[in-house]
């Protein structure tokens, strides 16, 4: 029996791993990857390798084996039909009869396009009759404070959220919520909606960053559609940009304020601060 972790070299997955190896023996983890070269350090410490790809079903194939936990942490290849490549892996764990699937979704409240994908993953996760566990990961602290260099070059964060406020975490947080269920009990066909203990808006975003950098930098809302242009400017491909101008219009409707407690109860410690989170990203 193996916990074995999906996209395991991603942001998300890379402190999965890293906090199981906190948890368990190494040659208990199972590390799925498409570049061998980039989890050489998770080699070097005992955690078994899997080359995979969600594009290429056959590499699925005997992959898992019966008794494995799996955490299938979603694609971020949105034009290459992410519902399909979780589906590679979801009939990969049936045929195996694994004891447990996880799946990182998106907050039951989310209406955004975004979400779409996630719920028909949901859907044939739970038609598959394989006991599952539902992780639907909030908004990350991530989102934002990795993308900082424009926010202090024009001392301006732009955003089409309105006086949205949102309840985010760190990814180290939402990971731990992962290991918590992969190395517990009792979290068969359960759904987490997971969000971080405080919620705030962009206009106190700002005026963090502004008090963290001795800058005045200001929140500027804009609108849905002119947002989507600054992203598409940016370089963003069109309908990606346009996915994520929808989630600042859900984030106005209050769509990622998760309210639940579920994360910092699984986690057993309160969610990470999003001034800690700049205050990280500011050092590095």
């Amino acid at each position: 029996m193996s916990i074995v972790v999906t996209g395991a070299t991603g942001h998300l997955g890379r402190h999965v791993v890293e906090q199981l190896l906190e948890k368990v023996p190494a040659e208990q983890i199972t590390a799925v990857v498409r570049d061998e070269q980039r989890a050489a350090g998770f080699a070097a410490r005992g955690v078994k390798l899997a080359v995979a790809d969600y594009n290429a079903p056959e590499t699925f194939d005997s992959l898992f084996t019966a008794g494995d936990k799996v955490l299938l942490i979603s694609g971020n290849e949105f034009d290459k039909g992410r519902v399909g490549q979780h589906r590679v892996v979801i009939d990969a764990a049936k045929a195996a009869g694994v004891a447990l699937l996880a799946y990182t979704s998106a907050p039951g409240s989310l209406t955004a396009a975004l979400a779409d994908d996630h719920r028909a993953t949901e859907q044939a996760l739970l038609a598959s009759g394989l006991p599952y566990t539902l992780l639907r990961n909030g908004w990350y602290h991530e989102n934002y404070t990795e993308n900082l260099a424009p926010v202090l070059e024009h001392h301006a964060v732009v955003q089409a959220a309105g006086d949205g406020r949102i309840s985010s975490a760190s990814r180290a947080d939402y990971a731990a919520a992962a290991v918590a269920v992969l190395t517990g009990e009792g979290h068969e066909n359960k759904t987490y909606e997971l969000g971080g203990d405080e919620t705030w808006g962009f206009a106190e975003y700002a005026a963090e960053l502004s008090r963290q950098t001795g800058k005045e930098i200001a929140y500027t809302p804009v609108s849905v559609e002119a947002f989507s242009g600054i992203l598409a400017g940016a370089g963003l491909p069109g309908p990606l940009a346009a996915i994520l101008a929808g989630v600042d219009a859900s984030i106005e409707k209050g769509e990622l304020v998760v309210p639940s407690g579920d994360l910092s109860r699984l986690t057993g410690r309160p969610t990470t601060p999003l001034a800690q989170a700049i205050t990280a990203a500011l050092k590095s």
